[in-house]
This record gives C-alpha cells, sequence and structure tokens, in this order.
C-alpha cells in the first residue's frame, strides 16, 4: 500500500460521497440487525421525536420508519447524501414523517431533552464514542434510548497488522466490556449489547462494492486518487476477512438514567 491508502481522511471527500451515494449502506449493517435492535426499544409512539445521526442516504432509516411509530429526522453533513434520503423517504411514501437535515453530529439542531431516542448506525466514530454519548445525552428526554453501531475488538490481544491499522484509523476501538463501561460512566443503562454477524460485513457491505468499484474506475479511469481510495476500501476488506474473529460492529443500546 503506498501512503495515499493509509488514512481514509486524506482522501477528496467528494470522491468518497459520490462513491458511497451508490450503495443502499454506507457501512456494516442489515435489515435484520437493525430491527433487532429496535427491538430493544419499548417507549415509541406515534409522537415520538427519533434522530438518526451520522444517517448517509437513510437505508437503515427507511426501516426503522417502516417498523416504528413516530417522526424521525436523519442528519449527516453531505448534502448529496441527504438528497437521496428524502428522495427515498418519499419513494416509500414516508416524506410525511421521515426528513433529512444537513448537519454536523458536534452541532446538532435539536432542542434539550426533546428526543426519545438516537439512532447512529456505524457512524458515531466521525465524533468519537465517548464524546458522542456524553454530548448527545442531553437531547434525549429521560428514559430516551440511544442505539449506536460501532467498531469494537473481540479480544484482548490481536495481531499487529490489525491492531496498527485500527490504532491509526479509529484509536477510540476498544473492548465490549470497556465501551460499556463508557456508556454507564455516561449516565446511561445499558440494555443491550450483540455483535453484528459477518453477513453484515460480507453480503450487505462489501459485496455491494465490487459494481461500485468496476463503474467507479471505470468512470474515473486514470484519476490515481479513485484508484488509491479503490484501493483502500479493498485493503480494509481483506483486512476484514484475514482478521474478522478479532473486531467487527457491536450494537450498543442504552437507557437514559
Amino acid at each position: 500500500m503506498s501512503n495515499e491508502n493509509k488514512s481514509i481522511y486524506e482522501f477528496d471527500f467528494n470522491l468518497i460521497c459520490e462513491y458511497y451515494s451508490n450503495l443502499e449502506r454506507q457501512g456494516p449493517g442489515s435489515p435484520e440487525a437493525t430491527l433487532k435492535a429496535l427491538g430493544f426499544i419499548d417507549n415509541l409512539t406515534p409522537q415520538s421525536h427519533i434522530a438518526d445521526l451520522g444517517c448517509g442516504t437513510g437505508g437503515q432509516t427507511i426501516i426503522l420508519a417502516q417498523n416504528t411509530p413516530g417522526e424521525i429526522t436523519g442528519l449527516d453533513l453531505f448534502p448529496d447524501f441527504i438528497k437521496i434520503f428524502n428522495r427515498n423517504a418519499e419513494r416509500d411514501k414516508l416524506s410525511n414523517r421521515v426528513k433529512g437535515i444537513v448537519g454536523s453530529m458536534d452541532n446538532l439542531p435539536f432542542e434539550n431533552e426533546s428526543l426519545d431516542l438516537i439512532w447512529s448506525e456505524g457512524a458515531i466514530y466521525n465524533i468519537g464514542f465517548e464524546r458522542g454519548l456524553n454530548e448527545w445525552k442531553k437531547f434525549l428526554k429521560t428514559g430516551g434510548y440511544i442505539a449506536v453501531s460501532e467498531v469494537s475488538w473481540f479480544t484482548e490481544e490481536r495481531p499487529q497488522e490489525i491492531n496498527d491499522f485500527w490504532m491509526e484509523h479509529y484509536s477510540e476501538i476498544d473492548t465490549i466490556p470497556n465501551k460499556v463501561a463508557q456508556m454507564q460512566k455516561a449516565g446511561y443503562i445499558p440494555t443491550a449489547i450483540f455483535i453484528l454477524p459477518e453477513t453484515c460485513w460480507t453480503d450487505h457491505f462489501y459485496a455491494p462494492q465490487a459494481k461500485v468499484q468496476e463503474e467507479f474506475l471505470k468512470k474515473y479511469a486514470g484519476n490515481k486518487s479513485a484508484e488509491n481510495y479503490v484501493g483502500f476500501e479493498r485493503y480494509e476488506m481483506n483486512l476484514y476477512y484475514r482478521y474478522k474473529e478479532y473486531y467487527g460492529y457491536v450494537f450498543y443500546i442504552g437507557k437514559k438514567r
């Protein structure tokens, strides 16, 4: 790998946005995993207010909306994702209670204690797990829920290559017990924790990228930045297949005390 491939943050975010705009999900997950997590949340009514932070194009948000009452606001930094999000909500006749807005996780546009549920699949890393839990809590009503999926270590020790990769890209990666402790310290009662199955990575995240990569490379033939980004994604995928017993995504669900 060249130095250009070492960090996602070195790439043109317009290219990254275009790449992921062609995928239903912008991170590991599945409708089944979304529904399983939703099954641990019991306070939702037609008057509930839900925020999906880092919603991307809304693959998981649509599943939420189809299986829960209340109003949902999807928030993402990328305008192109939000355009697709709102188009999909309209397509599925959900736009009367599902709306996507452009915004940042570290400057949420909600009133304090106005939300019944904060949802974030594979996105809280953008602000940091511990920081997100602490800063977002004020927007939840007492007894409200937070549900986030976060990359986590399954073991106390792991091979140097995968340890170095994740420490470089997301140094907050930690073991499940340490993440649960952070959730408790932030003022939540952990109500459910479960590991996302491998299919959330293989079938729902990596497999759909094959065609996207082929078309992306064809469109940007000779563009080193585009080629390097696809190389980075393929490298990360190969690491997962080699070291998947050591890490993965975990859903953490907590109730505000």
